[in-house]
């Protein structure tokens, strides 16, 4: 590779992107495909993927991760200046609290902090529930309305959670915010960047949907532009090697190697091409978890049944405390999850493909 892929991994998560507001890390996305591809190609939601003709009658592949991250939107300014806003994706309140924000205005950016009723004053039956998030405020340190608004910020403006990319411990760990899904992004980029000087039999479609977060939209529309023959969704799971987590919680953990979603609420992967995924890591040496998650799901969840149907899964990464302003993920599964994607492009070729789609 000749791309240094911490710093693409820390580059995307540190660029802003909820969900219908993806146009700063999409502008970075196209920076890092452009070079590698023969090709751009956009669908009309804001997905963007390069494509890669390494055999120009092999089967269509598409490769992608998700440019959203959660996030939220302004709804309406307080009297005394402060933010009410709307999630974007699914956010739990208790880490949602005294947290950085970035709004996006007109006139630039503005830190904002998510505050709440104090605890102190808190009776005690509320101190035993959740916030709601309802009763959530951005501040962004003004005195009233009127200021708000001469900062610029209106109604539909995008909030950002803010975190910056962090190295953890002994290097092999980091914090960020957007893990969810910039890592799914950055092995996009990386298995273009290995393919550079490679083979591969077919036609490589890698890159990113949009607003993912918000119902898996923009999987609906790359489909519809790409037209893939076989696709990989790129994504993260939970990680569930932290206390009071158990197997039934969890399966994968960080720092075991890349995983494979067998089961999810939006798709129930071919078991064909399952099986070609954890046949081929076995085969390269790499080592693949398996996940099934009984809620929620990723985009394959729309690739597989887009068009006439086409054959798709889901690999991820274990990520601790996702759907927050800081996740953790070990950077040795990202590393592994590059080679394995690479490996399986490198092998599928029309028999495969075939055979993966004569599976019904």
């Amino acid at each position: 590779m000749s791309l240094d892929m911490l710093k693409v991994v820390q580059s995307l998560t540190e660029a802003d992107g909820v969900p219908g507001f993806e146009k700063e890390v999409r502008s970075l996305m196209e920076q890092y495909l452009n070079p590698l591809s023969n090709r751009l190609i956009k669908d009309g939601m804001g997905g963007v993927v390069g494509e890669k003709v390494g055999q120009a009658d092999g089967p269509r592949v598409l490769l992608a991760g998700h440019l959203d991250e959660i996030g939220m939107m302004v709804t309406y300014l307080t009297d005394e200046g402060f933010v009410k806003f709307q999630t974007l994706g699914g956010w739990w309140s208790q880490v949602m609290l005294s947290q950085r924000v970035t709004i996006h205005t007109r006139k630039g950016k503005l830190t904002g902090v998510i505050g709440s009723k104090p605890p102190h004053i808190l009776k005690p039956e509320e101190r035993k529930q959740a916030v709601d998030i309802k009763d959530l405020f951005i501040d962004l340190g003004v005195k009233n309305k009127a200021e708000a608004e001469e900062l610029g910020v209106r109604p539909g403006d995008a909030i950002v959670p803010w975190s910056p990319f962090t190295r953890l411990g002994n290097g092999h760990f980091y914090c960020a915010k957007a893990l969810d899904n910039r890592l799914g992004c950055a092995t996009a980029v990386g298995v273009l960047d290995a393919l550079q000087n490679t083979e591969h039999p077919n036609i490589l479609y890698a890159g990113a949907t949009v607003q993912e977060e918000v119902g898996l939209r923009g999987a609906v529309t790359l489909a519809n532009e790409i037209q893939p023959d076989i696709a990989i969704a790129l994504d993260v799971g939970i990680a569930g090697d932290t206390p009071g987590l158990t197997k039934s919680d969890a399966l994968s953990k960080c720092g075991q190697g890349p995983l494979l979603v067998i089961f999810d609420a939006s798709m129930i992967p071919n078991p064909v091409f399952r099986d070609f995924v954890l046949d081929t890591a076995a085969e390269v040496g790499i080592p693949c978890q398996v996940e099934s998650i009984s809620g929620g799901g990723t985009d394959a969840g729309r690739f597989h049944i887009s068009g006439s149907g086409v054959p798709s899964v889901a690999i991820g990464y274990p990520t601790r405390y996702i759907h927050s302003h800081t996740s953790i993920y070990c950077h040795d599964d990202f590393e592994q999850g590059v080679k394995l994607c690479t490996e399986l492009v490198k092998r599928l070729d029309k028999e495969t493909v075939e055979r993966i789609r004569n599976q019904y």
